[in-house]
């Protein structure tokens, strides 16, 4: 376990530098974000504000490695930050996350101005390090081999005020053949359930009203201490925690998905009518190659088991397109559960290898215009499927948590955004009362698209929240503090777009 001293170790030497992280990936990364942010500040740095673009005194890159092209992408981004570094000598590059504890040994070769790598396990330890680096005036690589700490325990800074991630357990027990993330994450390690809900609590004191449970494969749960209930257990625990209002969770696995989870998510009311379920694919010839432990028939029936049990749950998926040896057969198979399971919302990637993957060294790869082909297929009947779905959403009352960010273009339409409980986005006509981020707005949907739903009527009702308070008071103190420290030198421009996060294994759950 680190100590709090090895986490804060120079407050009075760093002052006010400034920080940003770059983060690559999943929600999981998104959390350890969170937490490399809290480390930092408890450790005396500021925030660099929105648009430094690198402009900072640290940046540090947080990595995703399951997609071909991962290390191209990193190695890219710290070529163009090299030349600033050389005009600013204390300026401090770090990079942690999944390819940094894949690639442990050839980051700092590739690139030597590269100060810190740290490893998954020992997020805990960036502060220390950077100051070590500082002090030996050499690049520091430290690559734990196991977990140091839960990042749920590290200091944090949310990017919500209102909304946060809790995370269940870190690590997978499956061998997915696509899939690199236990060889960099190690075997799924639980927490206590006692420490979950102290820390919820926490969270629902500071003004959080939704939280969302997260693992590699969240449904898992409980594994470690051989209680197949644990997970259903959690849900239904969270459900007496008085002012949490909503609880997601993200994202099981078929294999581990129980009847006892379906009727906590029916019987808890925090709990939310959304699930998203990782497909992959709908041919069992393909699943057994993937290493899939279940097939289409178990798929659709807890589909199945779910509309029953929740009629108006938003269902949402993962599918992989173009997979090794998927002949033309197959991939019908995965129309035909697309079809079947009637989706809100599915995340399709067309397949890429892995380095370090038993499916990056198969046979029958399949060619890369045959795999385009087939995902415009998918992705047409898809959208063909959400936009029927989000119809009959039309003329439905619905309660909204209000958003910060989701509607890009609220400011020219007049309108605010908000999420449904099932999650879908809604975007409402702003109305005459302030209404922040976190309130409760009651809405009447009018009109629908593939991808959101419109209320344009007036606002039925507005609850103001203790999270809209929340949100209110930690704008006013961002809005108090002092900037960090910038030297004002050129921008490097903008890092490429972080992609969809989609459950919480970078579509590998």
């Amino acid at each position: 376990m680190t100590s709090s001293s090895d986490r804060s170790p120079a407050v009075d030497v760093q002052g006010s530098k400034s920080y940003e992280i770059r983060t690559y990936g999943c929600q999981m990364n998104v959390h350890d974000s969170e937490r490399l942010s809290g480390l930092l500040e408890e450790a005396g740095y500021v925030r660099a504000p929105e648009g430094s673009d690198g402009d900072a005194d640290v940046v540090v890159f947080n990595t995703c490695a399951v997609r071909e092209n991962a290390d191209n992408r990193l190695y890219g981004n710290l070529g163009r930050l090299a030349p600033m570094k050389t005009k600013r000598p204390g300026m401090q590059i770090a990079v942690g996350g999944c390819l940094a504890q894949k690639d442990r040994d050839t980051i700092v070769k590739r690139a030597p101005w590269v100060d810190v790598v740290f490893g998954t396990h020992n997020i805990g330890k960036l502060p220390v390090l950077l100051e070590r680096a500082r002090v030996q005036e050499e690049a520091q690589v430290e690559i734990a081999e196991s977990l140091e700490a839960f990042p749920s325990t590290l200091p944090t800074r949310r990017e919500s005020a209102y909304a946060a991630w809790v995370s269940i357990s870190v690590g997978c027990n499956n061998t997915c053949t696509f899939c690199i993330v236990p060889a960099l994450r190690g075997k799924e390690k639980d927490r206590r359930t006692g420490d979950i809900l102290a820390e919820i609590e926490a969270l629902v004191g500071e003004g959080v009203s939704e939280i969302t449970l997260l693992g590699q494969n969240v449904n898992a749960y409980g594994s470690d201490i051989g209680d197949r209930e644990a997970f259903s257990k959690l849900l239904r625990a969270c459900g007496s925690i008085e002012g949490l209002e909503r609880v997601r969770f993200t994202s099981p696995h078929p294999r581990d998905f129980t009847d006892d989870v379906i009727a906590a998510m029916a019987e808890t009311p925090n709990v939310m009518p959304q699930l998203h379920m990782p497909l992959q694919s709908g041919s069992d010839t393909v699943l057994k190659a993937m290493r899939r432990s279940y097939r289409q028939d178990r798929y659709l029936g807890i589909i199945e088991k779910v509309r029953a049990a929740i009629p108006h749950a938003a269902i949402t998926t993962d599918i992989i397109v173009g997979f090794p040896g998927e002949t033309e057969e197959d991939f019908e198979q995965t129309m035909h559960v697309v079809r079947e399971a009637r989706f809100t919302q599915a995340f399709t990637f067309q397949y890429s290898k892995r380095p370090g993957t038993p499916a990056a060294t198969m046979e029958n790869q399949i060619p890369k215009e045959v795999v385009q082909a087939r995902y415009e297929r998918l992705v047409a009947l898809q959208e063909e499927i959400s936009w029927d779905e989000n119809k009959k959403q039309v003329g439905r009352t619905l309660e909204l948590m209000v958003a910060e960010g989701e509607g890009r273009k609220d400011g020219a339409t007049h309108r605010l955004s908000g999420r449904a409980p099932d999650n879908r986005l809604v975007h409402f006509t702003k109305p005459d009362q302030e209404i922040r981020p976190g309130d409760v707005v009651t809405v009447e949907i009018t009109y629908a698209a593939p991808h959101h739903l419109l209320a344009e009527g007036a606002v039925l009702d507005v609850r103001r929240t203790r999270a809209g308070d929340a949100w209110e008071k930690r704008n006013a103190a961002e809005a108090a503090k002092p900037a960090g420290v910038l030297l004002g030198l050129p921008k490097i421009g903008v890092p490429e777009p972080l992609p969809v996060a989609s459950g919480s294994g970078c579509g590998c759950d």
